[in-house]
């Protein structure tokens, strides 16, 4: 007997019916990208990406860094380009600094839809072991990496449950797994993480999306190049599984997945981007 021909659920050619799964008319807790995403650390790394494609998919990007010129020279990169951004020079750990550039972004730009934090640090001396790392060095790390990123949320969110939006924060694979040093790294990123799946709960009523970015090796001016030696890339090679590192692009492209109207029904998740190392 010949086989059956399968036959498709619906034509081609027929319209797919989206009305029972989108969001009402006018409703902008879906349009992040269509309206002001604040990014910290916009100005190298994941964050200038994250800000390039948000402005290429139509955002304006209120650039956030603590280096003014890197703040302006990611703003003339999207300018050149013809998209709109804004830049401002702002410490993260410092909270009256946050308020102030958060409020002033609002002001200029409009209603904040959308926010990525991106901005964080290694610091030398919490890079050994635990019981060698001073009490101070732990909290310096904290102060930037996760108390940095509650300031900019808790900021940001009275204007996202204006009418909703989407925060992305952005860890790292230490939030997920033993990276054998760096004690404050490791718990600021696991305490990001762990503050995203909060506010997915408590904001979600709001219309407020919130989820966790895990990079893992990425060739970034903060990895100062430890990523793209000859002996990194042999590395990457053998323990991950895609065999190479990744380029800043590649994490923002899954931010801007994650900011868009395709992600509308995501929240609370830790979405790992390393190229398979975590299950190698």
């Amino acid at each position: 007997m010949a086989p059956t021909p399968r036959r498709s659920l619906r034509h081609l050619d027929a319209p797919l019916d989206t009305s029972n799964v989108r969001p009402p008319d006018g409703d902008p807790s879906f349009s992040a990208m269509e309206g002001v995403v604040l990014v910290t650390g916009g100005g190298s790394g994941i964050g200038r990406a994250t800000a390039l494609r948000v402005a290429r998919d139509g955002g304006i990007a209120a650039v956030i860094d603590r280096d003014a010129d890197n703040a302006h020279a990611t703003v003339a990169a999207i300018e050149e380009v013809g998209g709109r951004a804004a830049a401002y020079a702002c410490d993260v750990a410092d909270d009256a600094q946050v308020k102030e550039i958060v409020a002033r972004a609002q002001r200029e730009l409009g209603r904040v839809g959308g926010v990525v934090t991106a901005a964080g640090i290694f610091h030398g001396p919490d890079l050994q072991l635990a019981h060698k790392v001073t009490v101070d060095d732990f909290v310096h790390v904290l102060r930037v990496n996760l108390v940095g990123t509650f300031a900019v949320l808790c900021h940001a969110l009275p204007s996202l449950m204006e009418g909703g939006g989407s925060i992305v924060t952005i860890a790292s694979t230490a939030a997920i797994r033993g990276h054998g040093y760096g004690s404050g790294y490791t718990a600021s990123k696991g305490g990001v993480e762990a503050l995203t799946r909060l506010l997915a709960v408590q904001y979600g009523s709001h219309g407020v999306r919130a989820n966790c970015v895990c990079p893992g090796g990425v060739d970034t001016p903060m990895t100062a190049g430890v990523f793209a030696t000859p002996e990194a890339q042999e590395r990457a090679r053998t323990r991950v599984p895609l065999g190479r590192y990744a380029q800043p692009e590649e994490i923002a492209d899954v931010v801007a997945f994650l900011l868009s109207d395709d992600a509308r029904y995501l929240t609370g998740q830790t979405v790992p981007v390393e190229g398979g190392a975590t299950i190698a």
